[in-house]
């Protein structure tokens, strides 16, 4: 008895905040489903213009047993995961880079500046010119969406250190590869990520930009043919999708925040909440 008795108490602060954690999402989703499906009938809304989610959740299984949705979830996935690593990979080492020099940072500032206010969507057409309609044009365009994020990110983690970290290390007379290694780079790693939060889901979008532009797979080529032939129910069932799979990404990424920065976790303001 006296086993038993400890072990289910302490099962029950676990149950407890997973149901706060989940319950409120849950609710939430049920609200708005149940809302989605009764409420446009009732308000008059036509079908072709907001389809039930009875008729989306069709149209989802069915592009599912046709083999619609697996082959270019695949291709589009590929693209935004590419385009986020290369640019996020790229950001990191400019950032690297730009902050070790004063001179550098002001000499380049301005036009990081001028090509983080230009339209990354403007440079689809030009892409798809120069790189074809294959999967290089995508990739391009996913990496310089999600460069910017980590760059920005990256540059205020390497500029805010402590001085007197610096000092520190300094005075025990660490190079200064040293002093990035063990000092700069950890101090950046929560600023980073917070970049990498960001350009998971702006990867997808440079994706499907360029397979709006043209492709011949892809999530966006199967959302433009939809479009075409005017199946909405079809159009939100890629939508769905989407949604999902920025979600995941987005939790991956968490998830990797969470075991490499336990000291910086992103649930941290979560947890000061009541």
């Amino acid at each position: 008895m006296s086993a038993g008795g400890p072990a289910r108490v302490s099962r029950r602060p676990g149950a407890v905040g997973a149901g706060r954690r989940w319950g409120p999402p849950l609710a939430a989703g049920a609200l708005l489903l149940a809302a989605w499906e009764f409420l446009p009938p009732l308000l008059g809304v036509s079908d072709l213009l907001l389809p039930p989610a009875s008729a989306v959740a069709v149209a989802l299984l069915d592009q599912m047993a046709r083999g619609l949705i697996l082959d270019n979830l695949l291709v589009t996935l590929w693209e935004a995961l590419a385009g986020f690593a290369l640019g996020s990979t790229a950001g990191i080492v400019c950032a690297a880079v730009i902050t070790r020099s004063a001179l550098l940072e002001r000499a380049l500032l301005p036009y990081l500046v001028a090509l983080q206010a230009l339209p990354k969507v403007a440079l689809a057409p030009l892409l798809v010119v120069w790189l074809g309609f294959g999967i290089a044009s995508k990739i391009s365009i996913a990496t310089i969406i999600a460069f910017f994020p980590v760059l920005i990110n990256a540059m205020i983690g390497f500029t805010t250190v402590e001085a007197e970290k610096i000092e520190l290390m300094r005075s025990l007379v660490a190079s200064e590869w040293q002093i990035f290694r063990i000092v700069r780079f950890p101090n950046a790693l929560p600023f980073i990520f917070a970049g990498l939060n960001v350009a998971i889901v702006l990867s997808i979008t440079g994706a499907l930009v360029g397979e709006f532009v043209g492709a011949t797979k892809g999530l966006g080529m199967l959302l433009l043919q939809f479009n075409f032939n005017m199946d909405i129910a079809g159009m939100f069932a890629v939508l769905i999708v989407l949604a999902l799979m920025g979600v995941v990404l987005h939790g991956a990424v968490r998830v990797l925040h969470r075991r490499l920065i336990f000291w910086a976790e992103p649930d941290d303001l979560e947890r000061r909440t009541p």
